[in-house]
């Protein structure tokens, strides 16, 4: 078992809600697609419990309205809640007003579901780059402590490759925030995503466990993420272009089994407590 507390993450959407299938689902018939957020979230929530693992929940707005006893069972559970956003936009399809008035939204939405304020944010597809870095401004504003939306990687849709990938501080005219991005590897000279989602699918286990090893022995704390589709193997498969399919659907029999052992092999918290642990959280 590790020493240094690494944070965990899920970011609760429905399959449907995916950037690789934004083209088969259209917004006006989310209400109409059949749910299935319980099959992952019944995983997820069973192996923490196992584990005796607390961790953070970034949820939609649209799902906290939806599920309210969904986002209170994470609270009895004694799990963060943070803010995914409303519906789950990309920052470079917003503006400075937009995007304070879908936080609103969502923060109203968890705290009618019985959450405290969020201090937390991630952005839709890790769409906080040099072009939207706006959004800091706007979630100092509000109040936000901490966020997880900048990935030190290349890629075509997001990234911020020459941004430090540990945790640091970014400054705004209107105060400071904690950024957290989600783990990288640095090897050779390149930031290397391993951080989760379908990479934590497609990477064998032994590799994204000495990755990890690797970082700790750096003195480096990882945030790992992950979604509560990809605990749901039977999901219904969608016509998708071949590489998104690719993405979405592989590996997923075997996330559960890796993240069981990577709590077993790791020790893991809350993004909040991580960063407290840190010394870069106070209160």
């Amino acid at each position: 078992m590790s020493r240094l507390l690494h944070a965990l993450s899920f970011d609760v959407e429905e399959y449907f809600h995916v950037a690789n299938l934004r083209g088969r689902f259209a917004r006006d018939d989310w209400d109409d697609v059949p749910s299935r957020i319980d099959v992952g979230m019944d995983a997820i929530l069973e192996v923490l419990d196992r584990r005796d693992v607390r961790a953070t929940f970034f949820f939609l707005g649209w799902m906290a309205e939806r599920f309210p006893a969904l986002v209170k069972r994470c609270v009895d559970g004694g799990h963060e809640i943070a803010s995914h956003g409303y519906e789950h936009l990309f920052l470079s399809d917003q503006s400075p007003e937009l995007l304070d008035a879908d936080l609103a939204r969502t923060e109203e939405a968890l705290m009618a579901a019985g959450a405290p304020r969020p201090i937390g944010f991630r952005a839709s597809t890790f769409t906080l780059t040099r072009e939207t870095w706006w959004a800091f401004d706007v979630l100092v504003r509000r109040g936000y402590r901490y966020d997880s939306s900048v990935h030190p990687v290349r890629h075509p849709v997001y990234g911020v490759p020459d941004f430090e990938p540990g945790i640091s501080r970014v400054e705004t005219a209107d105060g400071s925030i904690v950024e957290f991005p989600v783990a990288t590897w640095p090897l050779f000279g390149r930031n290397l995503p391993m951080g989760g989602g379908g990479y934590f699918r497609l990477l064998p286990g032994p590799v994204t466990r000495a990755a990890l090893g690797s970082l700790e022995r750096r003195g480096r704390r990882a945030a790992v993420y992950l979604h509560p589709w990809e605990f749901d193997p039977e999901q219904p498969r969608q016509p998708a272009p071949l590489l998104k399919r690719f993405r979405h659907y592989v590996g997923l029999r075997q996330t559960l089994p890796r993240l069981d052992r990577m709590l077993r092999d790791f020790r893991f918290g809350t993004m909040r407590a991580a960063l407290e642990d840190s010394g870069d959280l106070r209160g």
